[in-house]
């Protein structure tokens, strides 16, 4: 999400047009800022408190912000990132929310455990908080530290058996900069629990500059997003559906006809709304001691995307956003449709040309409706961050206007369809919107 500080000023490119593609792949339309009437949930209204505007009839309620007291006794961290949300079965919602913190950050407190420590500084302050709300009222119950001694905790996923996966957006090894442990793991959170868990990296996931996962609930079969501007798309074939500690094999997309490119940086390689057969390549020496499982994967013929980030799992398809993909580099989506047959498809689903209608977008979600929410992430000095819906048809519309200069992450639908939830990353802040959601 953040890969360095030059990252902050990537963005330069303008555009005058935006390409609304058609859930068919065979119709390409040209699109202003502005949606069609009846197509999203219409002007954004100034908040008179500065921070989020939204539609006419929705509101947002802050939930947790950085520096309050937990009820461990640490406080809220900043770099609050990706978050999935949890129906515990007894009234109440727990959200399990990543802090995305470089070893040199301040981690809400001093922790004696936790996966690795750092010469002079301890446990390791990236990993994960857990909120506990009412399902009813969204009472904040309780919040916590759920995972510790991780670094740059950027994105993740829920999985089907009710645990997220935190990925280390981070390849540091033993000894450097006084790392006790390699990273570039994901490890696995269950939403119950109720404090520190023992944070095992899921080594057989690969160790790569992770950002984000999304489990087929059919299948078992987990998709991973990386953050790089040469990033390859993974899947992860579970030994036993359900246990990942368990092992299993790792494999990298790749088209089949041979092209490599879906990035469209230097022409269209992969024309928006198109469909092209996929195929999977297995890959070896996945704990990549010299961080180069992608360089291996694309030797191999493994497509190439242009930084990977949030992905999310619909009706028997999965999207996953390229955050500067794109001839302008504003941004793309793809869409997957596995095949147990394995004759899987990938769909540029869309592609932005104007930075007013899509512009980075990240963290991803499916709504209970079937429209995408992607959070946008780009820190352009005059330019502030939105909520994005997109609906099957390939249209964008506003959801949200964030007035502060940092990104959005997150964004993620109560079990119930009625709430979304989403973060402010920095100063860290987790807020609940509702309003009139579509059915």
């Amino acid at each position: 999400m953040l890969p360095s500080a030059d990252r902050r000023h990537f963005l330069r490119a303008t555009g005058t047009a935006f390409l609304a593609l058609a859930a068919s792949g065979c119709m390409r339309t040209t699109l202003t800022a502005a949606p069609p009437p009846g197509i999203g949930y219409g002007t954004l209204r100034p908040d008179p408190a500065g921070l989020l505007d939204l539609p006419e009839g929705f509101s947002y309620r802050i939930l947790s912000q950085l520096g309050e007291t937990m009820s461990d006794g640490f406080t809220v961290p900043d770099a609050a990132d990706g978050m999935g949300a949890f129906d515990l079965g007894d009234g109440t919602i727990a959200l399990v929310r990543n802090h995305e913190l470089l070893p040199d950050r301040e981690a809400g407190g001093v922790m004696t455990a936790g996966y690795d420590t750092v010469i002079g500084r301890g446990v390791l302050g990236g990993g994960t908080t857990t909120l506990v709300l009412d399902a009813a009222t969204l009472e904040l119950k309780r919040q916590y530290r759920s995972l510790a001694g991780t670094i740059r905790n950027c994105a993740g996923g829920t999985t089907p058996w009710g645990s997220w996966l935190s990925c280390e957006e981070y390849t540091g090894r033993a000894g450097e900069g006084g790392l006790g442990k390699t990273h570039g793991w994901v490890f696995e959170v269950p939403a119950t629990a109720p404090g520190l868990v023992d944070a095992v990296p899921l080594t057989a996931m690969g160790r790569f500059n992770h950002e984000a996962a999304s489990v087929d609930p059919a299948s078992g079969i987990v998709y991973l997003t990386e953050d790089r501007d040469d990033s390859l798309f993974y899947r992860f074939i579970p030994a036993v559906p359900g246990q990942l500690a368990a092992g299993g094999r790792l494999q990298a997309l790749a088209l089949e006809g041979g092209t490599q490119e879906t990035r469209n940086w230097n022409g269209i390689t992969f024309p928006p709304g198109s469909w092209q057969a996929a195929r999977w390549i297995d890959l070896d020496d996945i704990e990549a001691p010299q961080d180069d499982l992608r360089q291996r994967g694309a030797a191999q013929g493994a497509a190439l995307f242009a930084r990977g980030e949030g992905i999310h799992m619909g009706e028997g398809e999965v999207y996953f956003c390229c955050t500067s993909g794109g001839a302008a580099k504003l941004g793309q989506i793809f869409r997957l449709r596995p095949d147990a047959a394995g004759t899987d498809r990938l769909q540029l689903f869309f592609e932005s040309n104007d930075p007013d209608s899509f512009n980075f977008g990240d963290n991803l979600t499916v709504a209970p409706w079937g429209d995408l929410v992607v959070c946008e992430d780009q820190y352009t000095p005059i330019v502030r961050n939105h909520l994005r819906g997109i609906t099957p048809e390939g249209i964008a519309y506003p959801i949200g206007l964030l007035r502060e200069q940092t990104e959005l992450a997150g964004a993620c639908f109560s079990p119930d369809g009625r709430t979304l939830f989403v973060n402010m990353y920095s100063p860290a802040k987790t807020v609940a919107i509702t309003g009139p959601w579509q059915a």
